[in-house]
């Protein structure tokens, strides 16, 4: 079984759409996106004779500048029937001589496989797989099922969440939908979270980008909420077939006692459920459940609309040549880390 190298954007998308748990990192829309920061993608359609699709690669490919090599990755993917053994066993090869063929350092998946699915496991191990020490997306997630109606999804809820939705209508808080013109807006929030909350973003443009062409493709969704006119609160959606993503969200420290997040959730669920999605996917968990684990708070939060954890594998790479492997990803972090060691030290002289 060899693949099909797919250059028309809606035979792709039409056919990850016919597979099972498409992910919208897997789609087009994605790869051109990451195709203006550096990656080159190549969609890779494995099929029947009868032209049925039976798995998917989007694997996006970066050079490395100092060196003649490059990296693989194939985001949320390859997307197939987790129990389809030859369908398995067909792509993985087809990665791995990929890999060899670029002079690929390493070729990485992270399909949204089950942590209980042991045989893809040992399937992954046999071919030469291993665990990676680098996870680019979330091992974890919370599913939330909106198969119900929404007196069903509220019922599922904490009751305290249940409150705080109510109290955020009664304190005044409104939830619109976002466009196109709210897009800087939308990124002061986030970076004001960002350092409120410690963490790394990138540039204005490259949310412009990642934001812009999917809301212009009809695949993402902004959510804001205002009180008296004001922007305190802001998630964006993404969706790609029966799915949606809550990929971003940011909150203002302004009027915080007013519970907008938690309308913003049931905003984005109704919205969800409106659009044909069975399955609100709330991206990201901790690895562990324990208080004291990063993100033990988003987890609580999360669990409070009545979401479920799910376990995946995590990523797994391919090196088809161990020293080079070895060098970059265990050697040059310890050199790398070591540097800016030092550099601190002697800056705290």
């Amino acid at each position: 079984m060899h693949p099909v190298i797919v250059q028309d954007q809606a035979t792709w998308n039409r056919a990850l759409l016919r597979l099972p748990r498409p992910h919208v990192l897997q789609s087009w829309e994605w790869g051109s996106f990451k195709a203006l920061y550096g990656w080159s993608p190549t969609r890779c359609l494995w099929q029947t004779d009868t032209g049925v699709p039976r798995a998917a690669a989007l694997i996006l490919e970066r050079r490395l500048s100092a060196i003649p090599l490059s990296l693989l990755y194939v985001p949320k993917g390859p997307v197939l029937d987790y129990g389809d053994g030859p369908a398995w066993e067909a792509v993985l090869s087809y990665l791995a001589q990929r890999a060899r063929r670029r002079r690929a350092v390493l070729v990485k998946i992270d399909p949204d496989v089950p942590a209980t699915d042991e045989a893809v496991v040992a399937r992954l191990v046999r071919m030469g797989w291993r665990p990676s020490p680098e996870q680019i997306q979330f091992r974890n997630t919370m599913l939330l099922d909106l198969t119900g109606d929404e007196s069903t999804l509220l019922k599922a809820m904490k009751s305290k969440w249940r409150y705080n939705i109510r109290l955020a209508g009664r304190k005044g808080v409104r939830v619109r939908p976002g466009t196109l013109a709210d897009l800087p807006m939308l990124y002061a929030m986030y970076h004001e979270t960002a350092q409120r909350d410690h963490f790394v973003i990138r540039p204005l443009a490259y949310y412009q980008d990642a934001w812009g062409a999917f809301i212009q493709a009809g695949l993402a969704h902004p959510l804001i909420a205002e009180v008296e006119g004001e922007p305190v609160a802001m998630v964006i959606l993404f969706r790609f077939g029966e799915r949606a993503w809550y990929m971003y969200g940011a909150s203002r420290s302004l009027h915080r006692d007013k519970m907008p997040n938690h309308l913003l959730q049931w905003e984005a669920m109704r919205w969800a459920k409106a659009q044909g999605c069975r399955v609100y996917d709330l991206w990201g968990a901790p690895d562990r459940l324990e208080p004291d684990a990063p993100m033990w708070g988003v987890y609580r939060f999360k669990q409070g609309f009545g979401a479920e954890l799910v376990s995946h594998i995590g990523a797994y790479d391919y090196a088809p040549s161990r020293w080079r492997y070895w060098l970059y990803t265990i050697a040059m972090p310890r050199l790398l880390a070591l540097m800016r060691r030092r550099y601190w030290a002697r800056s705290a002289d």
